[in-house]
């Protein structure tokens, strides 16, 4: 292995890269540490969670190391190109996440649970007890479409599916849900 005469942290971004795809160890390190809290940064912005983040990072040096050869400084620099590889894995990353569905006949129980008890009133705010007793007392069909709408994130469609029942009924039960829980909320009781 040659030795540099001056120091690896004063060589350019693109002598960097370059020793980073022949392998060069001492390089290589050189190349993390100029780059690793950007690459880290631009993940935790996008996924917000400090591991995921971790695991782009490092996700993106090793993609980097794969295709350094294919770098194009014509196209902008190696920190936009390394920050472009560590976002676009983020996003990735974030899409891949997928929140697992819930049984209907566990939403029941958990509809249960909504409603009024002196520890949920001892640990809740006014506000959050007055929504879990509105949607306590919506009917079970419209309750189970909102807390799947509201928490789970599902589509209209994905209710009708998964309850099977068409697409108009689903979108009915979430709006007169919502109806009623705006009518309920804003009365002053």
């Amino acid at each position: 292995m040659q030795r540099f005469r001056f120091s690896v942290g004063r060589l350019p971004d693109e002598a960097l890269l370059s020793g980073l795809a022949t392998g060069d160890p001492e390089l290589a390190i050189g190349f993390v540490r100029r780059f690793q809290h950007r690459v880290f940064g631009v993940a935790i912005a996008v996924t917000g969670d400090p591991q995921l983040a971790e695991d782009i990072a490092q996700q993106t040096f090793e993609r980097a190391w794969r295709h350094a050869q294919i770098y194009d400084s014509r196209r902008g620099s190696v920190m936009t190109w390394l920050t472009t590889i560590a976002h676009n894995l983020a996003i990735d990353a974030v899409r891949s996440r997928r929140p697992e569905p819930v049984a209907p006949e566990d939403l029941d129980a958990m509809l249960d649970v909504v409603s009024e008890t002196p520890e949920h009133r001892a640990l809740a705010d006014e506000a959050s007890s007055r929504l879990r007793a509105a949607v306590a007392e919506l009917p079970r069909e419209q309750g189970r479409a909102l807390v799947m709408a509201g928490i789970y994130g599902m589509t209209a469609q994905q209710i009708a599916d998964w309850e099977k029942i068409p697409l108009g009924t689903a979108k009915t039960r979430i709006r007169a849900a919502m109806g009623k829980l705006r009518t309920t909320l804003a009365s002053p009781k």
